[in-house]
């Protein structure tokens, strides 16, 4: 297995960030979001546009993607985490066997400072989330305008 780290000074190639966010896609299955956003946190974290910046880490297998993430920088040390893990994905062929929490591990050693996540109660994921010391803090409330 092959871990890249893209960022701000070593970004992917226009071929390969597009390989990236159909891969997340794909892979996140019913926890998806659609290819716009997942490519608008990619391009957070590699500084496309004015942002605090972040990283993208994917595990390769020969050739192929087995393992995603993305985490942005929030800009917000003193009083929310600095950084917030937006995406993980695995393939799903490589699931249960370790990928997944190896790239969760680096994914907290590379940035400085604290990392949130939000995860859906039903996201088997969770248990991976646990497992590595991720701990429910908080409940999330939302008010969506004009709903």
């Amino acid at each position: 297995m092959i871990l890249k780290n893209f960022n701000s000074l070593n970004k992917p190639p226009l071929e390969e960030k597009r390989n990236i966010v159909g891969f997340m896609f794909n892979h996140l299955e019913k926890f998806s979001d659609p290819r716009a956003d997942i490519e608008k946190a990619i391009d957070y974290s590699l500084q496309e546009y004015s942002s605090f910046g972040g990283f993208v880490l994917i595990a390769k297998n020969d050739k192929e993607i087995i393992d995603a993430v993305v985490v942005n920088q929030t800009g917000m040390k003193d009083y929310i985490p600095e950084n917030i893990l937006v995406y993980i994905a695995i393939h799903e062929d490589h699931r249960g066997i370790g990928v997944g929490k190896q790239i969760l591990k680096r994914s907290i050693e590379l940035p400085e400072g604290d990392i949130v996540l939000h995860v859906e109660p039903d996201n088997p994921a969770k248990f991976l989330y646990e497992k590595v010391g991720f701990t429910s803090k908080y409940i999330e409330m939302r008010y969506k305008k004009g709903e």
